[in-house]
Protein backbone atom coordinates (compact mmCIF):
# COMPACT_ATOMS: atom_id res chain seq x y z
CA UNK A 1 0.00 0.00 0.00
CA UNK A 2 1.30 3.65 -0.60
CA UNK A 3 2.24 6.29 1.87
CA UNK A 4 -0.39 8.38 2.44
CA UNK A 5 1.79 11.25 1.28
CA UNK A 6 2.21 9.74 -1.98
CA UNK A 7 -1.21 9.26 -1.86
CA UNK A 8 -2.05 12.73 -0.99
CA UNK A 9 0.23 13.67 -4.20
CA UNK A 10 -1.38 11.47 -6.66
CA UNK A 11 -4.74 12.94 -5.85
CA UNK A 12 -3.06 15.78 -7.78
CA UNK A 13 -2.01 14.38 -10.79
CA UNK A 14 -5.74 13.89 -11.46
CA UNK A 15 -6.62 17.97 -12.14
CA UNK A 16 -3.54 19.26 -13.44
CA UNK A 17 -5.00 20.10 -17.05
CA UNK A 18 -7.47 21.45 -15.54
CA UNK A 19 -6.81 24.99 -14.23
CA UNK A 20 -10.20 25.42 -12.78
CA UNK A 21 -10.32 22.86 -10.99
CA UNK A 22 -6.97 23.02 -9.92
CA UNK A 23 -6.88 26.44 -8.38
CA UNK A 24 -10.16 26.01 -7.19
CA UNK A 25 -8.99 22.23 -4.75
CA UNK A 26 -5.46 23.46 -4.33
CA UNK A 27 -7.18 27.19 -2.55
CA UNK A 28 -9.21 24.99 -0.30
CA UNK A 29 -7.02 22.30 0.89
CA UNK A 30 -4.15 25.27 1.62
CA UNK A 31 -6.61 27.07 3.34
CA UNK A 32 -8.23 24.01 5.80
CA UNK A 33 -4.68 22.86 6.52
CA UNK A 34 -6.18 20.05 8.10
CA UNK A 35 -4.56 16.27 7.87
CA UNK A 36 -7.48 14.96 9.74
CA UNK A 37 -10.08 15.75 6.78
CA UNK A 38 -9.82 13.04 4.31
CA UNK A 39 -10.52 14.32 0.67
CA UNK A 40 -10.49 12.27 -2.47
CA UNK A 41 -10.07 14.30 -5.95
CA UNK A 42 -12.11 12.80 -9.02
CA UNK A 43 -13.74 10.44 -6.50
CA UNK A 44 -15.40 7.49 -7.94
CA UNK A 45 -18.94 6.88 -7.13
CA UNK A 46 -21.16 4.03 -8.42
CA UNK A 47 -24.55 4.93 -8.06
CA UNK A 48 -26.29 1.37 -8.74
CA UNK A 49 -23.45 -1.08 -8.14
CA UNK A 50 -23.92 -1.41 -12.50
CA UNK A 51 -21.50 -0.01 -15.43
CA UNK A 52 -22.78 3.54 -14.49
CA UNK A 53 -20.32 5.51 -12.46
CA UNK A 54 -19.52 9.47 -12.10
CA UNK A 55 -16.61 11.33 -10.86
CA UNK A 56 -17.07 13.87 -8.16
CA UNK A 57 -14.25 16.83 -8.35
CA UNK A 58 -13.66 16.92 -4.70
CA UNK A 59 -15.03 14.79 -2.02
CA UNK A 60 -14.91 14.42 1.82
CA UNK A 61 -15.88 10.67 2.66
CA UNK A 62 -15.97 11.32 6.61
CA UNK A 63 -18.02 14.66 6.21
CA UNK A 64 -20.35 13.29 3.86
CA UNK A 65 -20.06 15.62 1.23
CA UNK A 66 -18.67 16.79 -1.86
CA UNK A 67 -17.69 19.53 -3.98
CA UNK A 68 -18.72 20.42 -7.70
CA UNK A 69 -16.83 22.85 -9.90
CA UNK A 70 -19.10 24.04 -12.74
CA UNK A 71 -16.77 25.01 -15.97
CA UNK A 72 -18.83 26.68 -19.05
CA UNK A 73 -20.45 23.42 -20.31
CA UNK A 74 -22.36 23.21 -17.25
CA UNK A 75 -24.50 26.17 -18.83
CA UNK A 76 -26.46 24.69 -21.15
CA UNK A 77 -30.47 23.25 -20.40
CA UNK A 78 -29.05 19.87 -21.07
CA UNK A 79 -26.22 19.82 -18.27
CA UNK A 80 -28.13 21.71 -15.73
CA UNK A 81 -30.83 18.48 -16.47
CA UNK A 82 -28.22 16.28 -16.33
CA UNK A 83 -26.66 17.51 -13.19
CA UNK A 84 -30.04 16.98 -11.06
CA UNK A 85 -30.19 13.89 -12.02
CA UNK A 86 -26.64 13.34 -11.04
CA UNK A 87 -27.06 14.99 -7.62
CA UNK A 88 -29.71 12.98 -7.10
CA UNK A 89 -27.93 9.30 -7.63
CA UNK A 90 -25.37 10.27 -5.81
CA UNK A 91 -27.28 11.34 -2.59
CA UNK A 92 -29.22 8.19 -2.87
CA UNK A 93 -26.24 5.98 -3.10
CA UNK A 94 -24.04 7.73 -0.30
CA UNK A 95 -25.93 10.74 1.73
CA UNK A 96 -23.06 13.11 1.26
CA UNK A 97 -24.17 16.37 0.43
CA UNK A 98 -23.48 18.60 -2.35
CA UNK A 99 -22.06 22.20 -3.04
CA UNK A 100 -21.23 23.79 -6.02
CA UNK A 101 -19.07 26.44 -7.42
CA UNK A 102 -20.00 28.44 -10.97
CA UNK A 103 -16.42 29.48 -12.48
CA UNK A 104 -18.11 30.72 -15.68
CA UNK A 105 -19.30 34.19 -16.66
CA UNK A 106 -22.99 34.35 -16.42
CA UNK A 107 -23.42 35.94 -19.31
CA UNK A 108 -20.56 34.34 -21.25
CA UNK A 109 -19.95 30.82 -20.61
CA UNK A 110 -16.97 30.52 -22.61
CA UNK A 111 -14.79 32.64 -20.42
CA UNK A 112 -13.83 32.47 -17.01
CA UNK A 113 -15.62 34.52 -13.83
CA UNK A 114 -14.07 37.42 -12.15
CA UNK A 115 -10.98 36.23 -10.01
CA UNK A 116 -11.98 37.97 -6.60
CA UNK A 117 -15.26 36.27 -6.57
CA UNK A 118 -14.49 32.81 -6.89
CA UNK A 119 -11.83 33.28 -3.98
CA UNK A 120 -14.91 34.83 -1.41
CA UNK A 121 -16.94 31.87 -2.30
CA UNK A 122 -14.23 29.18 -1.78
CA UNK A 123 -13.23 30.91 1.23
CA UNK A 124 -16.98 31.01 2.54
CA UNK A 125 -16.82 26.55 1.09
CA UNK A 126 -14.20 26.14 3.40
CA UNK A 127 -15.75 28.03 6.45
CA UNK A 128 -18.01 25.54 5.81
CA UNK A 129 -16.26 22.79 6.01
CA UNK A 130 -14.57 23.30 9.28
CA UNK A 131 -17.98 24.04 10.66
CA UNK A 132 -19.29 20.78 9.05
CA UNK A 133 -16.70 18.74 10.88
CA UNK A 134 -17.00 20.75 13.97
CA UNK A 135 -20.61 19.49 14.20
CA UNK A 136 -20.06 16.18 13.10
CA UNK A 137 -17.26 15.76 15.94
CA UNK A 138 -20.20 17.30 18.72
CA UNK A 139 -22.88 15.12 17.57
CA UNK A 140 -21.33 11.91 17.59
CA UNK A 141 -18.61 12.60 20.69
CA UNK A 142 -15.74 11.62 18.65
CA UNK A 143 -12.76 13.14 16.71
CA UNK A 144 -12.15 12.78 13.33
CA UNK A 145 -9.54 11.53 12.37
CA UNK A 146 -8.09 10.29 8.45
CA UNK A 147 -6.10 7.18 9.86
CA UNK A 148 -4.76 6.11 6.39
CA UNK A 149 -2.73 3.32 6.84
CA UNK A 150 -5.89 1.37 9.45
CA UNK A 151 -8.56 2.13 6.97
CA UNK A 152 -8.76 -1.51 5.95
CA UNK A 153 -6.61 -2.69 8.65
CA UNK A 154 -8.16 -5.43 10.45
CA UNK A 155 -5.99 -4.05 14.03
CA UNK A 156 -8.53 -1.87 14.62
CA UNK A 157 -11.18 -4.09 15.24
CA UNK A 158 -9.13 -6.77 17.04
CA UNK A 159 -8.48 -4.02 19.41
CA UNK A 160 -12.12 -3.09 19.69
CA UNK A 161 -12.93 -6.72 20.64
CA UNK A 162 -16.00 -7.27 17.83
CA UNK A 163 -16.95 -6.52 14.35
CA UNK A 164 -20.64 -4.91 14.28
CA UNK A 165 -22.30 -4.87 10.85
CA UNK A 166 -23.98 -1.33 11.71
CA UNK A 167 -20.00 0.13 11.44
CA UNK A 168 -19.58 -0.69 7.55
CA UNK A 169 -16.46 -3.12 8.34
CA UNK A 170 -14.73 -3.67 5.48
CA UNK A 171 -11.13 -5.26 4.14
CA UNK A 172 -9.01 -5.37 0.89
CA UNK A 173 -7.91 -8.69 1.55
CA UNK A 174 -9.47 -12.02 2.52
CA UNK A 175 -6.61 -12.53 4.96
CA UNK A 176 -7.17 -9.13 6.86
CA UNK A 177 -10.86 -10.47 7.51
CA UNK A 178 -9.12 -14.31 8.77
CA UNK A 179 -7.22 -12.59 10.50
CA UNK A 180 -9.62 -11.66 13.22
CA UNK A 181 -10.54 -15.52 13.63
CA UNK A 182 -6.52 -16.44 14.18
CA UNK A 183 -5.29 -17.10 10.72
CA UNK A 184 -1.80 -16.33 11.03
CA UNK A 185 -0.95 -17.31 6.86
CA UNK A 186 -0.30 -15.21 4.04
CA UNK A 187 -2.76 -14.38 1.09
CA UNK A 188 -5.90 -16.52 0.56
CA UNK A 189 -7.88 -16.50 -2.30
CA UNK A 190 -10.16 -18.85 -1.49
CA UNK A 191 -14.13 -18.35 -1.12
CA UNK A 192 -14.22 -20.42 2.50
CA UNK A 193 -11.88 -20.95 5.20
CA UNK A 194 -13.13 -23.21 8.28
CA UNK A 195 -12.04 -21.59 11.64
CA UNK A 196 -10.38 -24.12 13.51
CA UNK A 197 -11.99 -25.30 16.83
CA UNK A 198 -15.67 -23.86 15.47
CA UNK A 199 -18.30 -25.40 14.26
CA UNK A 200 -18.01 -22.15 11.60
CA UNK A 201 -16.44 -21.07 8.36
CA UNK A 202 -15.15 -17.46 6.43
CA UNK A 203 -16.93 -17.09 3.68
CA UNK A 204 -16.83 -14.47 1.16
CA UNK A 205 -19.50 -14.97 -1.71
CA UNK A 206 -20.14 -12.74 -4.30
CA UNK A 207 -23.55 -11.05 -4.37
CA UNK A 208 -23.82 -10.79 -7.96
CA UNK A 209 -24.13 -13.29 -11.05
CA UNK A 210 -20.89 -14.93 -10.90
CA UNK A 211 -20.82 -18.15 -13.87
CA UNK A 212 -22.04 -20.35 -13.01
CA UNK A 213 -22.92 -19.13 -9.48
CA UNK A 214 -26.28 -16.91 -8.96
CA UNK A 215 -25.91 -15.39 -5.34
CA UNK A 216 -28.54 -12.77 -4.17
CA UNK A 217 -28.84 -10.97 -1.05
CA UNK A 218 -32.30 -10.46 -0.15
CA UNK A 219 -34.47 -9.47 3.14
CA UNK A 220 -32.62 -6.29 3.97
CA UNK A 221 -29.45 -7.85 4.02
CA UNK A 222 -30.86 -10.79 6.66
CA UNK A 223 -31.14 -13.51 3.40
CA UNK A 224 -28.85 -14.70 1.18
CA UNK A 225 -29.75 -16.95 -1.93
CA UNK A 226 -27.28 -19.33 -3.93
CA UNK A 227 -28.37 -21.47 -7.09
CA UNK A 228 -26.02 -22.12 -9.43
CA UNK A 229 -26.78 -22.46 -13.66
CA UNK A 230 -25.63 -24.72 -16.08
CA UNK A 231 -26.20 -23.07 -19.59
CA UNK A 232 -28.70 -20.91 -18.60
CA UNK A 233 -30.81 -23.75 -17.01
CA UNK A 234 -30.81 -24.09 -12.96
CA UNK A 235 -28.48 -27.12 -11.96
CA UNK A 236 -28.21 -29.47 -9.00
CA UNK A 237 -25.69 -29.58 -6.53
CA UNK A 238 -24.80 -30.96 -3.28
CA UNK A 239 -26.46 -29.57 0.28
CA UNK A 240 -24.35 -26.99 1.90
CA UNK A 241 -22.78 -27.90 5.23
CA UNK A 242 -24.24 -27.23 8.23
CA UNK A 243 -21.63 -24.88 9.41
CA UNK A 244 -22.09 -20.95 10.69
CA UNK A 245 -20.92 -18.76 7.89
CA UNK A 246 -19.37 -15.80 8.83
CA UNK A 247 -19.86 -13.67 5.40
CA UNK A 248 -17.98 -10.94 4.21
CA UNK A 249 -19.25 -10.51 0.47
CA UNK A 250 -16.98 -9.61 -2.45
CA UNK A 251 -18.53 -6.27 -4.36
CA UNK A 252 -17.24 -3.20 -5.75
CA UNK A 253 -18.30 -0.59 -3.24
CA UNK A 254 -19.46 3.29 -4.59
CA UNK A 255 -15.77 4.08 -4.55
CA UNK A 256 -14.60 1.52 -6.95
CA UNK A 257 -12.71 -0.98 -4.86
CA UNK A 258 -13.31 -4.38 -4.45
CA UNK A 259 -13.64 -4.56 -0.77
CA UNK A 260 -15.18 -7.81 1.52
CA UNK A 261 -17.65 -6.21 3.13
CA UNK A 262 -19.43 -8.14 6.76
CA UNK A 263 -22.67 -8.79 6.73
CA UNK A 264 -23.13 -10.87 10.08
CA UNK A 265 -23.09 -14.38 10.83
CA UNK A 266 -25.39 -16.80 8.97
CA UNK A 267 -27.01 -20.16 9.12
CA UNK A 268 -28.53 -22.57 6.53
CA UNK A 269 -32.17 -22.37 6.04
CA UNK A 270 -33.02 -26.07 6.00
CA UNK A 271 -36.67 -25.67 5.62
CA UNK A 272 -36.28 -23.28 2.50
CA UNK A 273 -32.77 -25.46 1.34
CA UNK A 274 -33.04 -28.29 -1.17
CA UNK A 275 -31.01 -29.34 -4.00
CA UNK A 276 -31.38 -26.61 -6.64
CA UNK A 277 -31.53 -23.66 -3.90
CA UNK A 278 -29.57 -22.85 -0.92
CA UNK A 279 -30.60 -20.14 1.38
CA UNK A 280 -29.02 -18.48 4.54
CA UNK A 281 -30.22 -16.75 6.84
CA UNK A 282 -28.46 -14.18 9.22
CA UNK A 283 -28.08 -15.33 13.21
CA UNK A 284 -25.87 -12.30 14.09
CA UNK A 285 -24.71 -9.15 12.97
CA UNK A 286 -22.33 -9.00 15.34
CA UNK A 287 -19.26 -10.96 16.69
CA UNK A 288 -17.26 -10.57 19.54
CA UNK A 289 -13.33 -12.00 19.54
CA UNK A 290 -13.35 -13.10 23.02
CA UNK A 291 -15.61 -16.02 21.88
CA UNK A 292 -12.86 -17.24 20.08
CA UNK A 293 -9.97 -17.19 22.68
Amino acid sequence: MISKDEYLLRNFSKITHKKWELFVITRILHLLNDPDIEYVCQQYVNPSNSDKYYLTDLCFPSLKLYYEIDEGQHASKGHIDDDKIRQREILDATEWEEYRIRVYDKNDPSKGRDLNEVVSEIDEFVNYVKDRKKGFESESGKKIVWNYEARFSPQPHMDRGYIDVKDNVVFRYHKDAMKLFGYKGGHFMKAYWRVKGFNQAIWFPKLYDNIPWKNMLTDGGSKIIQEKYINGEMSEYPLPSNEERIVFAHYRNVLGQTVYKFYGKFQVDWENTDSFTNVFKRSATRIDFEDYN
